[in-house]
């Protein structure tokens, strides 16, 4: 190996280092006591602190309102994204292009901003403290990435894929269902790659809307900063709220692979 090759690699383990850090340090922790209870002794090393996740009843119901409403936020981006991002990409009309961009723009707003109205209007609709409220609101600023995800992988496959499909006899659901989804599976892939990482790590609608109820695991950890905290549990909750990302990242990822090299 020549001196570059030893100096890039050198870089990559610095740089993995530094970015692993933080997550084996919380790794560490999280199989650790913090606190003494239960018999079990400070600094003592087991899985006490998964045992708690577990056994506590408002945790538990956290861990499945953040995967509940998170999946409902991918449902809904994709079914209502699909068949727009079709629109968008098979049929032309005035301002096409900057509706596209109005959508982008609409997802860069400060989510703060909307607060107030969005809550008031789910209190009216009884949508607060409920994973489906979270969900439809998360799918409001996830929709455009979605679409746009979307319009781009649609755009590339040529019209006459669609006519040959529809001579064939085929409706519009079953060219959807048997021909476009197939053929653009790797963009539906890393849309909804997109969709369950925003929804995951999203925290400000999801304090918003829960107020009694309903929690996601981000107001669960938040809750654990207590005057006397136990850092192993939190550890342990924040090490439990990676495992859905990487089980997301594992089941998509052949996919995603090739939705990016298609992409670029």
């Amino acid at each position: 190996m020549n001196h570059a090759g030893v100096l890039r690699l050198v870089a990559c383990i610095v740089l993995a280092s530094f970015v692993l850090l933080p997550l084996g340090q919380a790794i560490v922790l999280s199989f650790t006591a913090t606190l003494e209870a239960d018999g079990v002794p400070m600094g003592s090393v087991g899985f006490h602190n998964y045992l708690n996740i577990l056994r506590t009843p408002e945790l538990r119901a956290s861990v499945g309102n953040s995967v509940t409403y998170v999946l409902l936020n991918v449902a809904f981006c994709l079914i209502a994204g699909l068949p727009a991002a079709y629109g968008l990409a098979r049929y032309s009309f005035i301002g096409d292009r900057h509706f596209l961009m109005f959508l982008l723009a609409f997802r860069v707003t400060p989510p703060v901003v909307l607060s107030l109205p969005i809550f008031i209007l789910f209190a009216r609709a009884g949508l607060v403290n409920s994973p489906i409220g979270i969900a439809l609101v998360h799918c409001v600023f996830n929709l455009p990435i979605a679409i746009w995800i979307l319009e781009s992988f649609i755009a590339a496959i040529p019209r006459s894929f669609d006519e040959m499909a529809f001579l064939d006899g085929h409706s519009r659901t079953g060219f959807f269902v048997r021909f476009l989804i197939p053929a653009i599976a790797p963009g539906i892939a890393v849309a909804a790659f997109f969709c369950f990482i925003f929804s995951w790590v999203e925290v400000v609608f999801a304090r918003i809307l829960t107020v009694t109820a309903g929690k996601p695991i981000t107001q669960a950890i938040t809750a654990l900063f207590t005057f006397r905290t136990d850092w192993g549990l939190v550890m342990a909750m924040t090490v439990f709220s990676l495992i859905p990302g990487v089980l997301m990242i594992f089941l998509v990822r052949n996919q995603i692979a090739r939705g990016f090299v298609i992409r670029t």
